[in-house]
């Protein structure tokens, strides 16, 4: 068993065990905490409380010099001093403090040595360190020995409530990151994944400070060449099914770099949705919720049978658990540079083509504007779908001005001759309610054909609205899917959306203009 010495930060409970495995993680559990439950599966069920989602309006990062030159701040990036920090930082040590027993994680933020960050969590409930000893890549008995001073620190007392009358506090819970200090706070949210999206933001800062570009966004590999494809979309746009292609392996489902010798994974495991899962529809992510894996709060009957489709908790069910759960995963999961970038977009609408082919222009453009549709009857009182648009495919977790991590990725780019694809996998021949949503057999085509380089050479036409040059032949796609705008019974109402969404991009746009090139501003839809 292994334990460690937390004096150095104030930290003097007797009982402190580090990386603790699954096996005694679950006894612990089953041991200390009255709520958690195992599976007939063999994975852990634990409840996250009040919060079961992230809280990004309670998110604060500290205003100190140098980083608060480089942070893109307003909605998604909250400044808060320096002392904040440090009451906070106190509260949740003074937290700790009273545990009998704490549990600390040491990982790595990042599969390539080069680039890695040492992480050290330290948290009070068994399941967050077994749901972060999947997140992080998990460090061998001789790294863990060799381990060393962490360089950030997470300190997770989500148990304890954050002081409502602190400064720059609105509410009980607060997330607060420190650049300079390298330190994590976590009070008043159970939610673990604050504590991934918390890496993830800390390296959407450094990463991009090295000349190097953070991604929200799933990424495969050619099991001969180890060339890489990385695939971005908002939920709802099919990017974890398409991920998941049996002739290709998986390097990660969520957060990536790419780096000057490639693309590599940040994380050590995935934190896949649970909800309305089934063997048949994912049947790689369902069979990797066994021993091991951590499922939030998910409902169980009396034998541990999980009903994934019981939202009387949360409809944000999730399950996490090792990569090395799926069987196609890319060991280490690095891979070469991408030969094609693919931006998933699930257009409620019905006037995106199929696919297009974009110009570097028009890739930042898209990449900044991270566009999707939520389909209508989805909330009270929606008719019509509502376009959803989030920064770089990952607003929340963004640190610099959206316009830093386009340039970076429009000079990679270039430099290793990529494609980059707007692929629709939503709606065709009218918008939803009237139209129909496109076959996932022929997305799956229009995949295979970007991955074998079909496409490249297929001819195009250009969009009268989107500018878009659309790809009009693609083996296994009828022709005349890949025409929008001729599948539609009403040509003039076909027209009537088209210029509706390209004043919706126009408008959502107008936030991140500043600074960017005429050639980036005009490469969007003509509103």
């Amino acid at each position: 068993m292994h334990t460690i010495d937390l004096s150095q930060y104030d930290i003097h409970v007797e009982t402190i065990l580090r990386n603790h495995p699954p096996s005694r993680l679950y006894e612990d559990a089953m041991r200390y905490r009255q709520d958690s439950r195992i599976t007939d599966t063999g994975a852990l069920i634990a409840f996250s409380g009040s919060k079961t989602g992230r809280s990004p309006r309670d998110k604060r990062l500290v205003k100190n010099a140098p980083s608060d030159e480089d942070i893109w701040w307003g909605t998604v990036n909250i400044p808060i001093d320096r002392m904040t920090f440090k009451i906070n930082r106190e509260r949740a040590k003074d937290y700790l403090n009273t545990r009998e027993r704490l549990y600390v994680v040491d990982g790595f933020a990042g599969w390539d040595p080069k680039y890695r960050l040492k992480i050290r969590v330290i948290c009070s409930r068994q399941y967050h360190a077994l749901f972060m000893w999947n997140m992080l890549i998990r460090p061998t008995e001789a790294e863990l020995a060799e381990f060393g001073e962490p360089d950030y620190v997470i300190y997770n007392a989500g148990a304890f409530p954050a002081n409502r009358l602190t400064s720059g506090m609105t509410s009980e819970t607060s997330v607060d990151l420190d650049f300079e200090d390298r330190e994590m706070v976590v009070l008043g949210t159970q939610y673990a994944g604050e504590m991934k999206k918390g890496i993830f933001t800390i390296m959407n800062y450094l990463m991009p400070k090295a000349g190097m570009l953070s991604m929200h966004c799933s990424a495969t590999a050619d099991p001969e060449s180890g060339t890489s494809a990385v695939l971005f979309g908002l939920s709802g746009t099919g990017k974890t099914t398409l991920s998941a292609d049996p002739k290709r392996q998986l390097i990660g489902d969520d957060e990536h770099v790419w780096s000057d010798d490639g693309v590599f994974n940040i994380e050590g495991g995935c934190y896949a949705k649970a909800i309305f899962l089934t063997e048949e529809s994912e049947p790689a992510i369902f069979r990797a919720l066994r021993f091991g894996a951590v499922l939030e709060n998910v409902v169980a009957d009396y034998g541990g049978h999980v009903d994934y489709t019981d939202t009387s908790i949360t409809e944000n069910t999730r399950g996490a658990y090792p990569i090395e759960y799926i069987p196609n995963a890319r060991i280490p999961c690095i891979a070469g540079h991408p030969t094609d970038i693919i931006f998933l977009t699930c257009d409620a609408f019905g006037v995106l083509p199929p696919v297009s082919k974009l110009t570097t222009e028009q890739a930042m453009y898209h990449f900044i504007s991270g566009y999707t549709a939520k389909v209508a009857g989805t909330e009270v009182g929606v008719t019509e779908p509502q376009a959803t648009f989030s920064a770089c495919f990952g607003a929340p977790f963004l640190v610099w001005h959206p316009g830093k991590y386009a340039e970076l990725l429009a000079e990679k780019m270039h430099r290793h001759n990529v494609n980059v694809w707007l692929v629709n996998t939503g709606w065709c021949g009218g918008s939803h309610g009237t139209g129909s949503r496109i076959k996932l057999a022929h997305t799956r085509a229009i995949m295979d054909a970007i991955y074998d380089g079909a496409l490249a050479q297929a001819p195009t036409e250009t969009d009268p609205v989107f500018g878009l040059a659309a790809c009009t032949e693609c083996p296994g796609v009828p022709k005349e899917i890949l025409r929008p705008r001729a599948l539609w019974s009403d040509p003039a109402a076909y027209d009537a959306t088209a210029a509706k969404l390209a004043g919706l991009f126009a408008k959502n746009f107008e936030t991140y203009a500043e600074g960017l090139s005429e050639a980036i501003r005009g490469a969007g839809p003509r509103a």
